[in-house]
């Protein structure tokens, strides 16, 4: 598993991470365990960094029960969501307590209340408690205001969307990036699951082998990572196999131009 050094803060993260949206969402024994499972995996095969969110249900909580015992080797980002300051200090005062006293990646989850919260992050990483300090946002028209806390220098890293079928960020967001060195974590790099849910054939696949490339899954996110702008991607699975999958997409050779036109192509024809 390759690793890159995410922008100027410092940390050095596995480029395949996993996402914890709906897939560590979970109640109940059974569910929790075969979560663990793919968690499991996921460590074994180098995907040490976890995306989760007090937006998404009960993630936050299963990831860390999976990581108890392991969390010195694991990279955790999170993120405070909410508009009120008191319980954005709830969230992160859970958090903390989850994940041993310390979070890697503390985001803002879409901009909410930003202004509100980077104080609080601020004084967070001032006393170790927190790694990078990071925003977030999905949305194309929030994109100019996410470049605007980006230019505060106020942050070192940001999380957003950037897919084959989806690379509205190349314009501008991806090149302000670069310029700031700020660290970048791509979130939906399967279109959150729509771009994997019909694959090309093998032998529109056979192109791709040359790299590395096995599934449609591991074109489109080495289609991300062969962008060196780009930390690491994120993908999400409730699968142990597609977690190791996955992870398999971290490691070179890196798609070339031509490569990377042909799975764009491909990922338009399947959408």
């Amino acid at each position: 598993m390759q690793h890159r050094a995410l922008g100027k803060s410092g940390i050095t993260v596995p480029i395949v991470g996993m996402g914890t949206w709906k897939t560590l969402d979970v109640q109940g024994a059974e569910a929790i365990a075969a979560r663990r499972v793919v968690i499991d995996a996921a460590i074994d095969a180098g995907s040490t960094l976890f995306d989760t969110s007090p937006m998404y249900g009960e993630s936050e909580r299963v990831l860390a029960g999976a990581l108890a015992g392991r969390r010195d080797g694991a990279i955790v980002a999170t993120k405070v969501w909410t508009a009120s300051p008191a319980e954005g200090r709830e969230q992160i005062d859970r958090a903390l307590a989850w994940y041993a006293g310390r979070v890697d990646l503390y985001q803002i989850h879409n901009l909410v209340a930003w202004r509100e919260h980077l104080g609080v992050l601020e004084e967070l990483r001032s006393a170790g408690a927190a790694g990078a300090i990071g925003a977030t946002h999905y949305q194309r028209a929030s994109f100019p205001e996410l470049m605007r806390v980006m230019e505060t220098g106020r942050i070192q890293q940001i999380q957003i969307p950037y897919n084959a079928a989806d690379d509205e960020v190349e314009h501008e967001v991806l090149p302000l990036a670069a310029q700031l060195r700020l660290g970048v974590l791509v979130m939906r790099p399967l279109g959150a699951g729509a771009l994997a849910r019909v694959s090309p054939t093998a032998d529109e696949l056979e192109p791709l082998r040359p790299f590395g490339v096995t599934t449609w899954a591991q074109a489109l996110l080495k289609w991300i990572l062969s962008d060196e702008r780009v930390h690491a991607v994120i993908p999400a699975t409730s699968q142990a196999t597609r977690a190791r999958e996955n992870a398999a997409a971290g490691e070179p050779p890196w798609l070339d131009e031509e490569a990377r036109d042909y799975v764009s192509y491909l990922a338009r024809a399947m959408a």
